[in-house]
């Protein structure tokens, strides 16, 4: 479907920005990236974009005029958005029943031995 010359270029997009792209970061949130790797995943996201539309890199389009096309955002900015997402399930309120331990005051208590 995403190589077919018949669906439109937006519909395309949308498929891949559905689908594609959360399979391809699947679990980044938790990834320790450096960037080496970030830029092997630009990589492997414009072969797939180019694949798409059947452009190469013979054709000498610009990865952002191709990015303009289909709709889609830069590689880094989608990790960061992913990590923050995943960042605020983890850290509550201090009003959540899992982070008031940390509101208790313990100074007037005795610590034991060990």
């Amino acid at each position: 479907m995403l190589c077919d010359k018949k669906i439109p270029v937006s519909l395309k997009g949308q498929v891949y920005r559905i689908v594609v792209r959360p399979a391809l970061f699947y679990g980044a949130e938790y990834w320790l990236v450096k960037k080496t790797q970030v830029q092997w995943l630009v990589v492997a996201e414009m072969r797939m974009i180019r694949w798409m539309y059947g452009y190469t890199r013979l054709d000498r389009i610009r990865n952002g005029m191709i990015r303009e096309k289909v709709g889609v955002a830069p590689t880094q900015k989608k990790m960061t958005e992913t990590r923050l997402r995943w960042f605020g399930h983890v850290k509550r309120s201090i009003n959540a029943l899992v982070r008031r331990y940390e509101a208790i005051n313990l100074m007037h208590c005795k610590r034991g031995r060990g």
